[in-house]
């Protein structure tokens, strides 16, 4: 389909009192390989053995006894996160601070293309997945400016609706650029998302919505075409969601903003962060009724300005630290931390024996050390749900700690309907998982920890992490590959655990 889009035709570029300012620095050490296009080649290039011949030669020195010698094996790069626990379980003690929600950031940057000039994010993490949000913004003709934990981004020189596919494909987060896009500019062309392989979560629920606000959508060779059918805009709708989608909820929600008239969308995802996202339209101008309920009320607007907003402390990476406390048997604090959006674990951990306290508004004190707590922790049963029910996100962590607790407990997975892969990994460590379906029994054991150091590949990010917790409960060293899938959600995780007290170190093989 030919374009004809025109970035002035629908929002008209204003003036913001916030300056855009020169990117002195990037959000995060990232390679890059720039190629300047019509190079003419000539010369001679050697090639390097195969990488899919060595690994299984390699595998079979093994049937050989003596040495053996093998030449032009091609140089394979792995990073690797090691912990050793030096023949005990290792022991946590003293503070974390929480970084920003990447469940916030990702949306929130995207959100910055509906609004006209710049807008300052405070608070962004530093990870691999928002570096690439950074690059799907900049291959839309954005300007982005990184400053440690806060970026500037200015839109005003957007004079694309198809950001870069293989970006895309790298996160989720980059298809929620289609409501922008299509609401500002009048058509956008986006690659279905990437992300963790932990499940299907299909873009029927976004295209239904944008139909149903009056766009015209398309599925072609892995794309979603989407243009307004009027030639005009988005129209207000009422509609309601076959599932309350986290993603369907923002896209739609940002399309809405800028939609003429008022829309309805009923069985709305209520997580916090959708009530974050909601904050940041507000603050450039939207109105945004009902987030963090089921039902939302927006009033679209013909533009919408920059602003400045501070992104909200991931309540995941929260939850992380209590479930490290915990199977660790430690006692640390956690700042920066919302109990109001961390409820149903802290009544998990608290029924299982974990002493929690609320130190000041947003400081939590955890403590799951036996002497303290007047026994060893006990199992309890889990079944994953939307906000406000148990974190899908924390289902594999969970699933950790209860490999070192007394009793039986079951995890049931309610979201995503392949998200028990890490067990695999989990048993390697000895820990004791059955799984049917969607269900898995985990058998605990007496006081000590079941668990022995392993080696174990992480395969998307939270069962990666989950590997990382049952590394810091296992007797002896514990060698985690695929470490950059874990990466992808915690930022500065080897050195808020060695902070800690953790022994753990990031190698490269």
């Amino acid at each position: 389909m030919a374009s004809n889009f025109n970035s002035l035709q629908f929002l008209p570029v204003l003036k913001t009192q916030l300056p855009f300012i020169s990117p002195p620095t990037t959000l995060i050490p990232h390679t890059k390989l720039v190629v300047n296009g019509r190079s003419t080649l000539s010369g001679h290039v050697t090639i390097s053995g195969s990488k899919n011949s060595a690994l299984p030669i390699l595998a079979a020195t093994l049937c050989c006894s003596g040495s053996y010698k093998l030449e032009h094996a091609p140089y394979l790069s792995d990073t690797k996160l090691v912990i050793n626990g030096s023949g005990s379980v290792s022991t946590l003690s003293g503070h974390v601070t929480i970084s920003g929600s990447k469940n916030s950031a990702l949306p929130i940057l995207a959100a910055t293309l509906c609004c006209s000039g710049s807008s300052k994010l405070k608070n962004v993490p530093c990870l691999l997945d928002t570096r690439t949000m950074v690059s799907i913004l900049e291959s839309l003709g954005a300007r982005v400016s990184c400053f440690g934990e806060d970026i500037v981004v200015n839109t005003d020189g957007v004079m694309c609706i198809e950001p870069d596919l293989n970006e895309v494909r790298k996160v989720r987060g980059g298809f929620f650029v289609i409501g922008p896009l299509l609401a500002r500019y009048g058509e956008a062309t986006v690659g279905l998302p990437g992300g963790c392989d932990i499940g299907a979560r299909p873009v029927d629920i976004y295209i239904h919505g944008l139909r149903s606000l009056g766009a015209t959508v398309e599925l072609r060779d892995g794309k979603v075409q989407a243009h307004v059918s009027n030639g005009k805009g988005l129209t207000g709708a009422s509609f309601r969601l076959a599932y309350p989608s986290v993603g369907a909820t923002e896209t739609l929600m940002m399309a809405a903003c800028l939609a003429k008239g008022k829309t309805v969308i009923s069985n709305a995802a209520q997580e916090p962060e959708i009530v974050d996202l909601a904050g940041f339209l507000t603050n450039c101008g939207a109105v945004v009724e009902g987030a963090g309920t089921d039902t939302l009320y927006i009033t679209g607007r013909r533009r919408l300005c920059g602003s400045e907003y501070s992104i909200m402390p991931d309540r995941i990476e929260a939850g992380t630290y209590m479930l490290a406390t915990a199977i660790t048997r430690s006692c640390i604090s956690i700042s920066d931390v919302s109990h109001s959006n961390l409820t149903c674990l802290i009544d998990k951990l608290s029924g299982a024996g974990c002493k929690i306290l609320q130190l000041s508004d947003d400081t939590l004190e955890i403590s799951a050390v036996p002497r303290t707590i007047g026994d060893d922790l006990r199992g309890f049963s889990i079944k994953t749900n939307p906000f406000p029910g148990f974190p899908t996100d924390l289902q594999p962590l969970t699933m950790a700690l209860l490999s070192t607790c007394k009793g039986e407990s079951i995890v049931e997975e309610s979201v995503f309907e392949n998200r028990m892969s890490h067990v695999t990994e989990l048993q390697k460590f000895g820990a004791k998982i059955q799984v049917c379906g969607s269900k898995a029994v985990v058998s605990g054991k007496g006081n000590a920890s079941p668990l022995h150091g392993s080696q174990v590949i992480a395969a998307d990010l939270r069962g990666g992490m989950s590997l990382v917790l049952a590394g810091l409960a296992a007797e002896g060293t514990t060698d985690i590959s695929g470490i950059s899938h874990v990466d992808r959600g915690y930022e500065s995780l080897e050195m808020k655990l060695q902070g800690l007290g953790a022994n753990v170190t990031r190698t490269t093989s």
